[in-house]
């Protein structure tokens, strides 16, 4: 108990210390000609945030720069790999995935919904659709989680509804899913003793060491990081910030972390999706 009080206590005035970190509201996020939205009135469900904004607005100026302009924007290297993906066949049934989606923007609008509940009243992830799609339809082995092919794929599919605003259902059957969610954000775990809400909620704008904290909203998933260099999904960020607060995470594809991620999309219903948004 002193060993977590005291790291707590170590974790907030290392916070309260580097002081307050003004993001730049008035930064416009503009592409092709097409404003986006990253900041707007929270969603009335939200009990402590009046308004939410994107995780753009909260990086550097070079690093938002990146994110202008599609041939500056790092991701778009696997999002030409993916296309390739895309078209080639493979499994046992002979078949690629334009063999049923001739063009990928037939998705679009799908990841602006995600997660969602299937006509089986399952929650998944579009990771689990495109899944389903390569065992169920292709023949074809499941792509890894966060690996290189579905990270890439999955921002693909993602980059079909950029511009779009999130709206994802938190009603009826998708319900008891997200207040399992939220029950996950507010809850206390690791060696640090802290919740998704004590960053991204009570010390958003603040800087803890080099890090600015933003308010955790996932619009712009799956996500080019500078930090290592490569697409990173949701539930892989998810495991990051588990292990930074010294806590043993679950398992991508969770029931734990399918409900997590409905509930921290719907904190963002309403933003535009970035996808593939550029990240620290």
């Amino acid at each position: 108990m002193k060993l977590t009080m005291f790291t707590t206590l170590a974790a907030a005035v290392s916070v309260a210390v580097a002081g307050a970190a003004a993001a730049n509201e008035d930064a416009v996020l503009e592409i092709d000609g097409e404003t986006f939205v990253t900041k707007t009135e929270a969603p009335a469900y939200l009990d402590n945030l009046s308004e939410i904004y994107s995780g753009w607005v909260f990086r550097s100026d070079e690093t938002q720069q990146l994110q202008l302009d599609d041939f500056e924007n790092p991701a778009f290297v696997f999002i030409d790999s993916a296309i390739d993906m895309y078209s080639k066949v493979d499994g046992t049934e002979g078949k690629s995935c334009a063999s049923c989606h001739e063009d990928v923007s037939e998705f679009k609008g799908l990841q602006a919904s995600m997660p969602r509940v299937n006509a089986d009243g399952k929650l998944e992830t579009l990771t689990e659709v495109v899944n389903r799609m390569r065992t169920d339809y292709m023949g074809a082995e499941p792509w890894k989680w966060s690996g290189t092919e579905m990270s890439a794929m999955t921002a693909l599919i993602g980059l079909q509804s950029r511009g779009m605003p999130v709206n994802v259902s938190i009603d009826g059957p998708a319900k008891p899913f997200w207040e399992k969610g939220k029950e996950l954000y507010y809850t206390r775990v690791g060696q640090l003793d802290l919740s998704c809400a004590n960053c991204h909620e009570d010390n958003y704008d603040t800087m803890i060491r080099a890090d600015h904290l933003s308010q955790g909203q996932i619009n712009g998933f799956p996500t080019y990081r500078l930090k290592n260099a490569k697409i990173n999904t949701v539930q892989g960020r998810f495991k990051g910030c588990m292990r930074n607060v010294r806590a043993e995470p679950y398992k991508e594809g969770s029931d734990e972390f399918k409900a997590l991620e409905l509930y921290v999309a719907s904190r963002g219903n309403g933003l535009s999706v970035e996808t593939p948004s550029v990240r620290n």
